[in-house]
């Protein structure tokens, strides 16, 4: 499981802000990062982060608004 630090990498890609843009999370106390290429999966499909962020599997998935 990935821990949280200072160091500003995505969760699931692991490129920093020289390579991409990130986005700040906050949850369960801490911070985190992701880029705009994986927020999909965060709102789409959150258990792929499971390993990658705490209770990941836990996070329900967006609603499908077709």
């Amino acid at each position: 499981m990935t821990n949280p630090t200072n160091d500003q990498a995505c969760l699931a890609c692991q490129r920093g802000p020289d390579e991409i843009p990130l986005i700040q999370l906050a949850y369960l106390d801490a911070n985190y990062w992701i880029c705009p290429q994986h927020l999909p999966m965060l709102i789409h499909n959150p258990a792929r982060l499971a390993g990658m962020l705490p209770g990941a599997d836990k996070l329900s998935p967006a609603d499908s608004h077709h």
